[in-house]
């Protein structure tokens, strides 16, 4: 077969979906590359992550590191990321005038702070590799078969055929079915990346009240995450609880996200050296009132909160402090429980965890092993990261990687 008579369709329009196709039709260029998106606006997830700038990448260029930010696909990604990481992504967008800035955390956004720059330069690579775009072409089904390899059927009536097939859908629901349809397994998907509803007196009317490090704890799961944590009018948020709920999806779907949380709002400190701190305020500033008088970095109204949660009143000074009460702040201030009733959403990430059984995909071409002409990318895989743009990073090296192979000649 010649390359001027390959077929490749691109079934989703999202980031993945274009990243394949531009992939596939530069580096192929007499292959005829059809991106095919049901919705009528593409790229609809890009615009509207990261609160609107579009987290694109992570400042993070050492595979070995990178990994370890994925909850599951990690392991399947390292050789993926030696062939295209986050520092290939940041050369791609420069190369066609988008450059992109990094931010205290690692995130990467473009300089312009807009998502719509990433969405334009996208569009307009795939046009000038001559991806031919349609939207509002909405699949019904997809038959497998030898000559053509697919036939796509819309919901139009129309019936598309092509020798490759790319599977980008995202976490669309018919993406799973077609690919089941198509012999693969599916691991069960389940939210991942989300808020903590907490419906506790000592966090009511905190919202907007956040501490720069602690330690968020599943004992259940045994799963723990330290950072950033921002205390909702519903709860728990901030970079260590979405990277828990991350870590914890399975778990936390299992258990129909009702279980303990514990927080240790500290995490800098032993116990014993808490304890000694405490006990030298109590020596040195004994007759200030201990509701006044926050010796540990964390706001002052948490700090009221969690004296009144130990059972000391508002205006008991230090030297009046029993040690049962130390004893009882001290389990406050490290290992307070915390009950999860549910969840909440994470406005800026929609992620999914579950997608296609990775061990039914040859990572070095992203071909199917069960369906000849097959291809995937982005998050139909069941690969997810913890926010701060690694699913985005995913997104683009399984793209990446599957364009290169799909218009491949060599390709059985």
């Amino acid at each position: 077969m010649s390359s001027q008579s390959l077929k490749v369709v691109v079934i989703g329009g999202g980031a993945a979906g274009f990243f394949g196709a531009i992939a596939c039709a530069k580096t192929h260029p007499h292959t005829q590359v059809t991106l095919l998106e049901a919705g009528r606006e593409p790229l609809a997830k890009v615009r509207i992550s990261g609160g609107g700038r579009c987290n694109v990448t992570h400042a993070c260029f050492e595979p070995a590191l990178l990994v370890q930010n994925y909850p599951r696909g990690g392991k399947a990604l390292r050789g993926a990321f030696t062939r295209f990481q986050c520092r290939d992504t940041v050369a791609w967008f420069e190369e066609r005038g988008v450059q992109l800035k990094t931010e205290e955390d690692g995130r990467m956004f473009p300089i312009t702070d807009d998502s719509a720059t990433i969405v334009e330069c996208l569009m307009r690579a795939a046009h000038r590799a001559g991806v031919e775009f349609r939207n509002g072409s909405q699949v019904s089904s997809i038959y497998h078969s030898p000559d053509p390899s697919f036939k796509i059927e819309l919901k139009s009536g129309e019936t598309v055929t092509c020798d490759r097939l790319l599977l980008a859908t995202g976490s669309n629901p018919m993406g799973y079915k077609w690919a089941k349809n198509l012999g693969h397994q599916i691991e069960s998907p389940v939210p991942s990346l989300f808020t903590f509803n907490v419906p506790d007196e000592r966090l009511k009317e905190l919202g907007g009240v956040s501490v720069a490090n602690a330690r968020v704890r599943l004992s259940a799961a045994k799963l723990e995450q330290t950072g950033p944590v921002l205390i909702t009018h519903w709860g728990l948020s901030g970079p260590a609880v979405l990277k828990l709920s991350a870590w914890g999806a399975r778990f936390l779907h299992e258990c129909r996200y009702q279980t303990s949380l514990l927080i240790n709002w500290l995490p800098q400190y032993k116990e014993e050296e808490l304890r000694q701190m405490l006990l030298l305020v109590k020596s040195q500033l004994p007759r200030r009132a201990i509701s006044t008088s926050c010796p540990v970095p964390i706001p002052r109204r948490l700090w009221e909160r969690l004296i009144d949660a130990a059972g000391i009143d508002n205006e008991k000074r230090w030297a009046e402090l029993p040690n049962k009460s130390l004893n009882e702040l001290i389990q406050q201030l490290i290992q307070g429980k915390y009950e999860i009733t549910g969840k909440g959403i994470f406005k800026e990430e929609f992620v999914t965890c579950g997608g296609v059984n990775l061990k039914e995909i040859d990572f070095k071409t992203m071909e199917s092993r069960h369906c000849s002409g097959l291809y995937f990318a982005g998050e139909i895989l069941d690969i997810d990261g913890v926010t701060g743009g690694f699913n985005f990073q995913s997104a683009w090296t399984t793209a990446w990687i599957a364009g290169q192979a799909i218009g491949n000649t060599q390709s059985p």
